[in-house]
C-alpha cells in the first residue's frame, strides 16, 4: 500500500471518528438551565471545548488508523482475490 493510500485512509478514519467524539461532553442550554434568547437553540452546546475534541479525536484516529495498517500488512483478515478484467 503506498502513502498517498495510507494518508486517505487515515483521513477517512479521522472523519468518521470525529461525529462519533462531537457529542462527548456535551451539556446544552436547556440541561444547564441557561436561557437562550434570539433564535439560540436550547440544544446547543454552552462550552463545545473543540480543541481537546479535535486532539482526542486525532489520538483515536491514530490508534485505529495503525491497527487498520496492521491488519492490513499482515493479513490477518484474507481478502478473496478479485479477477482481472479482461475485455
Amino acid at each position: 500500500m503506498g502513502p498517498l493510500t495510507s494518508i486517505a485512509i487515515l483521513l477517512m478514519i479521522w472523519w468518521v471518528t470525529l461525529f462519533a467524539v462531537l457529542p462527548f461532553g456535551n451539556v446544552s442550554h436547556h440541561e444547564a438551565g441557561v436561557e437562550t434568547r434570539d433564535g439560540g437553540d436550547p440544544g446547543a452546546p454552552v462550552f463545545h471545548n473543540l480543541k481537546k475534541k479535535l486532539l482526542i479525536n486525532t489520538v483515536i484516529a491514530v490508534v485505529v488508523w495503525a491497527i487498520a495498517l496492521i491488519v492490513i500488512h499482515f493479513g490477518l483478515i484474507p481478502m478473496p482475490e478479485i479477477p482481472a478484467y479482461r475485455p
